[in-house]
């Protein structure tokens, strides 16, 4: 008896995440990885140095970005959280005992900590004032470690408790640290931001009342990403001065991280998670290569901002990705119908 072939299902629409673009961007950031990670093994130490600042600022600018370019919460005061991290390690290291290299992801746990009271004070301002707000807040910290002797004062201190360990174990482990602190931390925001709380986040960046009407619970969800963000800063600010062996209130409170964040953000492209890592490389090149010629140097950087903000708007990446559809790092959901060649069997 002759059976009738069974026809095929028809090939309905699916949900897409990934994209061509970011499978092999995937490949090339494990690749690069790999090949940061056996940088101590040749390189100078110089190197290894640039390299950790470069981990730092990158560290900060993404979390940056992650509270201003998709929280819609502008802050000016970043840095109070650096200069807490640096501080907790400073504490931990010097105070209690701890290892250095292990304080460092504890330093920035104390930062998330002290974030939350913060917050409920920060929380109370909106718009211009909250930016505002928050640099009062970096201010007030800076004076309060300024005016305690036990931490050094004014003038600073040193971080003694990597006194006897060898100079290159040390240079080692700060570069693999750093390094590891910087993939975490895009890990860390393309990881929130594909989940349930990303979703709820761009909607209150879009309108806090609209998103409070379908059931977001606005305050957690700000709260959830002003600790996160927090952390950041704070681990970054642990990473830099454990590179740097000392720590001052005016180097770890200075407003100019806030400025170098924003700076590489809206060059690379903000709200963008490629946008930070694109600054992040021009911002570094261009220090090293004009640093010698002092205010002008800021001046300069100042100009491009304003031309590039004119000329692009969204960024250097941001006008790229909208250009090509070129995403490494996608968020959104595509509604896509596949073709007969995706179906198995045809």
């Amino acid at each position: 008896m002759h059976t009738p072939p069974v026809p095929s299902p028809a090939l309905g629409p699916e949900v897409r995440r990934s994209t061509r673009a970011s499978r092999i961007g995937a490949w090339g950031a494990v690749l690069i990885v790999a090949w940061l990670g056996t940088l101590p093994l040749w390189a100078e130490p110089g190197t290894l140095r640039d390299l950790d600042e470069v981990a730092c600022y990158l560290i900060f600018a993404m979390m940056w970005n992650l509270l201003a370019g998709y929280g819609g919460m502008v802050s000016i005061g970043q840095q109070a959280f650096l200069g807490l991290g640096g501080y907790a390690l400073l504490v931990l290291g010097n105070f209690l005992g701890v290892n250095p290299f292990v304080a460092v992801p504890l330093a920035a746990l104390v930062t998330a900590a002290l974030a939350v009271p913060i917050a409920h004070l920060a929380f109370r301002l909106q718009g211009g004032t909250f930016a505002i707000g928050t640099w009062v807040i970096a201010e007030v910290l800076r004076l309060s470690i300024a005016n305690a002797s036990v931490v050094g004062g004014g003038s600073g201190t040193s971080l003694t408790a990597l006194r006897g360990i060898d100079k290159t174990t040390r240079v080692h482990l700060t570069f693999w640290l750093c390094q590891a602190g910087a993939v975490g931390a895009i890990a860390l925001t393309y990881g929130l931001l594909r989940s349930r709380q990303g979703l709820a986040l761009l909607a209150i960046r879009d309108g806090e009342t609209a998103a409070e009407s379908q059931g977001i619970h606005v305050r957690a969800t700000k709260l959830g990403v002003y600790v996160a963000a927090a952390f950041g800063a704070g681990l970054a600010g642990a990473l830099y001065f454990l590179g740097n062996l000392r720590i001052s209130p005016d180097a770890a409170f200075n407003v100019n991280w806030s400025a170098f964040a924003i700076f590489i953000v809206m060059i690379g492209g903000i709200g963008t998670i490629e946008g930070p890592i694109v600054g992040t490389v021009i911002f570094y090149g261009l220090s090293k290569l004009a640093s010698d010629f002092g205010a002008w140097y800021l001046v300069g950087l100042g100009l491009l901002a304003i031309v590039v903000t004119i000329k692009f708007p969204h960024g250097l990446w941001g006008t790229l990705s909208r250009r090509f559809d070129l995403h490494l790092f996608p968020i959104r959901r595509r509604l896509v119908r596949p073709t007969a060649q995706d179906s198995p069997g045809l």
